[in-house]
């Protein structure tokens, strides 16, 4: 973790005093973890937090663990936390978990637990992740006498597994999502379809079940079903082939398109997390009220590859592996909210809410908190300023909320949870479903340490009580001291936060790995960065160290959090973070600019909108279309332009007088730079624009076809620069910055505009008052004749040529930009036309060109491990001397531990396979894989053509700027 001193230190969370024993009560001190002695088993962000909290909290003697995929050179630390915990002795080796087998899950685990036994470990902290949720790896623990940080074995069985979770909260009076989460036992079933075959089968296999359950004979097939198939997971076996399995939910698909016209269905492994394990079918009948058998029958038919996908990813293939897959309605117009959780097996606490709809193929992008107190302050706020629609809005969520977290807290009781867990849900406009617990802490959990903090409180004296603020130290007081803690009090402590994820993903946030970060500009104040330890400098040199960002586990890089008094200041200060960071290397690709241009996207259009989880593909597919559209514009012909038209209106209105349009010559040159650099960045990074955009939205008019300001364009300018960060620095590269003979120039305008609005009591935005006053031929404010019209040339010369800023308002015309809005009731309007498949696909290649395939040739569309069939077993996707159709599979390709099947954008004939080696070969992006003869050949367009077209439209665009 990296982050200013002098906004947030990540606090003992425990008093200093009491954790150095100098507290007066003995009732505090005796809440002392010292002793504690934890393994750190989990990577990323969080296996930073934890060391830093551990050493909070006085414990000399925790440990991590590291794969042979984490680097232990500094130059391509993986583990960049080794530069921190520099006795090696505490650092400890085992194979990779996350991509083992049923048969090396077992071997790691007790390998895990060996390690802890012989280096005098007496727990085990697994952050996120696999282990952290596996029941298995839990109860290990627990046998072999150690105790794990998180909660226990039997709250992971009832709440962990998705299946498990949804039944527990039908019986608890939990809402949940329409659907199937038994499709393993209707398998069963249907393969034995009667009591007397299912005893049978139990018995033939010696399988352990309750006798009392065999004589049951008022237990359902399906409930008999599950029971059996609990014993084989017991005893190692597999009762059904994935086939079998892939067959009953292709089945179950069917029929649930059936039921629910017009739907998609989600797929869920129930092992799943982070994203992992979760496939959607049924795009083509979104639209479709009546679907035709044979429709249902064609969407259906994708259940069986992405079954296979699903338990891929979650590692669940193996022989005696649990592979029930929950088959839900996916509710479409959705915001995806969870509720912060800890309990200690008696009591269950909430720590409100937080809203992770922004998000993209399941993976969570921005995360902003909801708490009740903020809920009420915004609706305090709404009313007070006449906006109906808006306190309704509010007021919903806020009943919502209420709901959820009481719920919440019935379920976490229900479950005997005895640390920290998240319960997560669909909200669907006033009512909300329950999606499923996350056994673990969240990756998002810092969102809510930031909001409210826990006072424990000595049931006998309401004097002494200590304050915790790390949910990651809630969990080792939980795992030290279990039911002693007393049940906490929640305290407000900042009015509202937000995340950003930084992931190494390119600008159509699609998965980027194998660079090297080579610098990381340092935290600003009221930055809160969570960087694996990637900032810390060699401890030798001082220096930063580059990192690889390796592709070995999931994109994140870090996580960056603000806080404010309300969600609008907590939204200000990210814009101000991640519009100051800078990170430099080679072949790094992050969704830096993404999150810059989201985050002021909602600033200028509404920070409490409630946009749904479809929400991210069709905001990327319109900033798409406005590189699109910039592509075709060319600045530099802009200005020239510009000139030759001041030029000849100079010669229409001075005839007599040719030192005017010299004037404006000289002007428009001295101003041409610096109108065309920043212009030139916003076109060239439409995440930048989009950003742009939505901040000046309010700032124009197009009337008759003409761009009319309503703000002044000298002060836009100014803060265009201080939105690209390019503010003057005598200290950056010349490159990155303002021009000093630019920025004197740009100084100059603000003062004569702050004199003028000052004198006129206006403020420095109010454009419309100052133009009319300046458009008066007799003096205002008390000038002489003499100094007015001096005032009234200075005026035309700052604006001329700050029209050309005008033709990005006409981009975002051309694309329909405004279209995507947020209402007045807040939700989110999402254009018809942003929704179209092709429309995504294609705006998907222009924010990331494709490697450049030869006419003869597929190639990698990314780096990651190549995999040519869709499962071990299945057929080749390809083989030589077939015909491919448009939209076919070709290969797989899994990045970040996430699989992506990679379909042909063209027909053609596959003539040769180039790739070498099988399933699992690494490959590099734009590496050849095969030898293609395409059904239509490849025309290449004349580039004089391409600036012909640029001219030609930038000639257009002028039209409505000057």
């Amino acid at each position: 973790m990296t982050e200013n001193n002098d906004l947030y230190m990540h606090n003992p969370l425990i008093h200093r005093d009491r954790r150095l024993g100098l507290s007066s009560s003995e009732w505090v001190r005796s809440f002392a973890c010292e002793d504690l002695k934890p393994l750190i088993v989990c990577r990323g962000p969080i296996r930073k937090e934890a060391m830093d909290v551990f050493e909070e909290m006085g414990m000399t003697h925790y440990g991590i663990l590291l794969s042979e995929k984490d680097s232990i050179t500094y130059p391509n630390a993986l583990a960049p936390e080794l530069r921190q915990l520099t006795d090696n002795s505490r650092v400890h080796r085992v194979p990779d978990y996350t991509g083992a087998s049923k048969e090396e899950r077992v071997e790691r685990i007790g390998q895990i637990i060996q390690i802890a036994k012989d280096n005098g470990y007496d727990s085990i902290f697994a952050g996120y992740g696999f282990m952290a949720e596996d029941e298995e790896f839990v109860a290990s623990i627990e046998n072999a006498g150690l105790t794990f940080i998180g909660p226990n074995s039997r709250t992971q069985a009832d709440a962990g597994k998705k299946d498990e979770a949804k039944r527990t909260a039908l019986q608890v009076g939990v809402s949940v999502t329409p659907g199937i989460n038994n499709v393993t036992a209707r398998t069963l079933v249907k393969k034995y379809p009667t009591r007397e075959k299912l005893l049978a089968l139990a018995q033939a296999q010696e399988l352990t079940i309750d006798k009392k359950i065999l004589d049951d004979k008022k237990l359902s097939l399906e409930d008999l079903a599950d029971e059996i198939l609990y014993a084989s997971y017991d005893k190692g076996l597999d009762l059904y082939s994935i086939e079998e399995l892939s067959a009953q939910v292709q089945f179950e698909v069917e029929e649930m398109f059936r039921q629910y016209p017009g739907s998609r269905i989600r797929l869920k492994a129930i092992g799943g997390g982070g994203g992992k394990g979760q496939r959607i079918l049924g795009a083509s009948l979104l639209t479709t009220k009546k679907p035709t058998d044979k429709q249902v029958k064609d969407a259906a038919a994708e259940a069986p590859a992405m079954v296979r996908e699903v338990l891929n990813e979650v590692k669940a293939t193996g022989i005696g592996d649990n592979k029930n897959v929950l088959i839900e309605l996916n509710i479409e117009q959705t915001r995806h909210n969870e509720i912060q959780m800890l309990g200690n097996g008696d009591w269950c606490v909430t720590l409100g809410g937080r809203d992770c709809s922004l998000q993209m193929h399941e993976q969570k992008l921005l995360e902003v908190s909801v708490t009740q107190e903020g809920l009420k302050d915004a609706i305090a706020s709404a009313k007070k300023a006449g906006r109906k629609a808006e306190v309704a809005a509010l007021e919903s969520d806020l009943k919502v909320l209420t709901r959820m977290e009481e719920d919440a807290s019935r379920f976490g009781q229900a479950v005997g949870l005895d640390s920290a867990s998240t319960f997560e849900c669909i909200v669907d406009r006033d009512r909300y479903y329950f999606m499923e617990v996350n056994t673990r802490i969240q990756v998002e959990h810092r969102v809510s340490e930031l909001c409210y903090s826990l006072k424990f409180t000595n049931p006998k004296d309401k004097k002494d009580f200590f304050i915790v603020e790390s949910l990651v130290e809630a969990m080792a007081l939980l795992a030290r001291h279990k039911k002693r803690l007393p049940k906490p009090e929640r305290i407000p402590r900042f009015g509202a936060s937000v995340e950003a994820r930084l992931n190494a993903t390119d600008a159509s946030l699609s998965p980027h790995a194998g660079g090297y970060i080579r610098y990381w500009s340092k935290p600003i104040e009221g930055e809160i960065r969570d960087d694996q330890g990637i900032c810390i400098v060699n401890p030798d040199t001082g220096q930063f160290m580059r990192y690889h960002v390796a592709g070995a586990y999931d994109s994140n890089i870090a996580l960056i959090l603000t806080k404010g008094d309300d969600r609008e200041a907590s939204y200000n200060q990210m814009s101000k973070v991640l519009g100051s960071m800078s990170i430099r290397g080679t072949n790094v690709a992050t969704n830096l600019q993404f999150q810059y241009g989201l985050t002021n996207w909602f600033i200028g259009q509404n920070v409490l909108a409630k946009p749904t989880t479809r929400f991210v593909v069709p905001y990327l597919t319109l900033v798409g279309l406005l590189k699109e559209e910039a592509n075709k514009l060319d600045t530099v012909y802009a200005f020239l332009q510009a000139k030759k038209a001041y030029a000849k209106k100079a010669a229409e209105e001075f005839p007599d007088d040719p030192s005017v349009s010299k004037n404006y010559s000289k002007i428009l040159d001295r101003k041409g730079l610096l109108v065309t650099r920043p212009m030139d960045k916003l076109l060239e990074d439409p995440h930048l624009l989009s950003g742009w955009l939505s901040l000046n939205r309010n700032n124009f008019t197009l009337e008759n076809g003409k761009v009319v300001w309503h703000d002044n364009p000298f002060v836009i300018l100014a803060d265009t620069y201080n939105y690209l960060n390019m503010g003057y620095d005598p200290a950056a590269p010349a490159a990155e910055v303002i021009w000093q003979h630019d920025d004197q120039l740009l100084q100059t305008g603000l003062r004569f505009y702050r004199t003028l609005s000052e004198r006129f009591k206006l403020g420095l935005h109010e454009f419309d008052k100052l133009s009319a006053i300046l458009a008066k031929e007799k003096p205002q404010g008390g000038f002489s004749a003499e100094e007015w019209k001096e005032i009234q040339s200075s005026h035309l010369g700052f604006e001329a040529g700050l029209e050309l800023l005008g033709m990005l308002f006409i981009i975002a015309e051309k694309v329909r930009f405004w279209e995507l809005k947020v209402e007045d009731d807040l939700e989110v309007t999402i254009p018809a036309f942003l929704h179209d498949a092709e429309l995504q696909a294609r705006m998907k290649k222009v924010l990331v060109p494709p490697p450049v395939n030869k006419a003869d040739e597929i190639v990698a569309m990314c780096g990651g491990m190549y995999y040519g069939q869709e499962a071990p077993g299945m057929p080749s996707f390809v083989h030589e001397g077939m015909h491919f159709e448009k939209g076919q599979p070709l290969y797989i390709i899994e990045v970040m531990k996430m699989f992506n099947t990679v379909r042909a954008t063209f027909a053609g004939t596959i003539d040769k396979i180039i790739i070498q080696g099988g399933d699992g070969t690494i490959v590099q992006k734009g590496q050849p894989l095969f030898k293609i003869t395409p059904d239509e050949q490849f025309v290449e367009i004349d580039p004089a053509v391409i600036e012909k077209e640029r001219r030609d439209r930038t000639s257009e665009y002028l039209k409505a700027v000057l």
